[in-house]
């Protein structure tokens, strides 16, 4: 029965399962004052098909989930949802929230973090100032060495588009095409 065990989990291992280990931004909040790392938040919206296709392939890759859970504390944060967070020395709601069912106004952490679509990953430091954000759908391999650069520190190195562009060129991707 262990050996049967000891091969299934292998199996799903080897098989390239991947699972972003998701939490709050309260959460996450918490866990960094423990132990200090960079956030990345992904504002998403139920309705949002880009967002649940990123969910499927970018976030879900072996190698982009690895990373995440690595070297970040990942939160998911519904940009329209109604939720109620402190951040900041401010506390952030939704008073146009209606429901699930219906089309909600943009909550206001959204707005703060200046939220213009979605999906959008921000990235924040140990000290949750704002490094960076990406908008749009991205797959893996797109985003790959944006993650590397940003869990290594080597952003704080690349001042100008000729450096960037420098090291996209010498960024070596773990992920096969």
């Amino acid at each position: 029965m262990k050996k049967i065990l000891l091969l299934t989990l292998f199996l799903i291992h080897v098989s390239g399962f991947a699972q972003v280990h998701w939490m709050t931004m309260t959460q996450a909040l918490a866990a960094q004052k423990k132990e200090p790392k960079k956030i990345i938040i992904d504002f998403y919206a139920d309705w949002c098909a880009p967002c649940k296709e990123m969910d499927k392939f970018t976030f879900n890759h072996p190698e982009i989930a690895k990373i995440i859970n690595e070297k970040f504390y990942a939160v998911k944060f519904e940009s329209d949802g109604n939720e109620t967070l402190s951040f900041a020395g401010h506390t952030f709601t939704n008073s146009d929230y209606k429901g699930k069912k219906s089309k909600n106004g943009l909550h206001q952490f959204s707005k703060y973090m200046n939220i213009n679509m979605i999906p959008t990953m921000v990235f924040l430091d140990e000290k949750t100032d704002p490094i960076t954000s990406l908008s749009g759908f991205l797959n893996a391999k797109e985003v790959e060495p944006y993650f590397s650069m940003i869990a290594s520190d080597e952003y704080k190195t690349i001042k100008s588009r000729n450096e960037w562009e420098g090291y996209q060129k010498k960024f070596k991707s773990k992920i096969k095409d």
